[in-house]
């Protein structure tokens, strides 16, 4: 995934979820879209650099948009959590996520589950059995490389991983997939102490058969692409 014409400045403050204020090069300040809703611990740290797309959309109250932020002043990390989706489909597409090459078919957004849910992707057409992919964005850096998830309760996720539990109950290929697209961690693990509810669940559907990949990316301000497998370690 290309990003084009990144603007940079250095983060006010971060406030209501889906704002924030960040001082440009040339003094201004401007708020800005914050695509995240979760609480971005670690990622929101006023004066760290942070990097701006331009919608170029003139009807937009809040034009600007959030799209990187340099964390412990070394690692490039994605705050978008709308891309994270699209990111996993590109890397499956060009055959980076091994375990999920071979299917033909990618659909987004279908409707499953005993909870009324969505899975983001349903992977189809393919050499194995159709596979049924929840993706999680991971951007909460740890000590010493550890990317934990969720960095706050997410009652959604403990959802999500119920529905997985379900289908791989029914023997059918279940996944859970954690997109990380932040250069400073190495491996994945349940934050326990954030939401030790979703550290339960996801251990129970590791036991009743969900497959648990992650996936990482190295940022820079000209691409984002999931390129390293990680471990999930429970």
């Amino acid at each position: 995934m290309q990003l084009t014409d990144l603007i940079e400045g250095r983060l006010v403050r971060r406030y209501k979820r889906f704002l924030a204020d960040v001082e440009l090069p040339d003094g201004r300040c401007v708020t800005v879209h914050c695509p995240n809703t979760g609480s971005m611990r670690n990622c929101a740290e006023p004066g760290s650099r942070v990097w701006l797309t331009d919608s170029a959309n003139p009807k937009r109250k809040y034009p600007l948009g959030w799209e990187l932020v340099e964390v412990e002043g070394r690692h490039l990390a994605s705050v978008n959590t709308g891309r994270a989706n699209s990111l996993v489909r590109e890397a499956i597409e060009q055959g980076q996520i091994e375990p999920l090459a071979g299917y033909r078919s990618i659909r987004q957004e279908v409707p499953y589950g005993a909870e009324r849910s969505r899975i983001d992707l349903l992977l189809s057409e393919g050499v194995a059995a159709d596979a049924w992919v929840e993706i999680k964005n991971v951007t909460l850096l740890e000590s010493n490389g550890w990317g934990s998830f969720p960095d706050a309760v997410t009652l959604r996720g403990q959802k999500h991983l119920r529905e997985l539990m379900l289908l791989a109950q029914q023997d059918v290929r279940a996944v859970l997939l954690f997109c990380v697209p932040h250069g400073g961690i190495e491996r994945v693990r349940p934050a326990d102490d954030i939401d030790p509810a979703y550290g339960r669940l996801l251990r129970q559907a590791r036991d009743c058969g969900v497959e648990l990949l992650a996936w990482g990316a190295t940022p820079t301000t000209q691409e984002l692409v999931l390129n390293r497998r990680l471990e999930v370690v429970l």
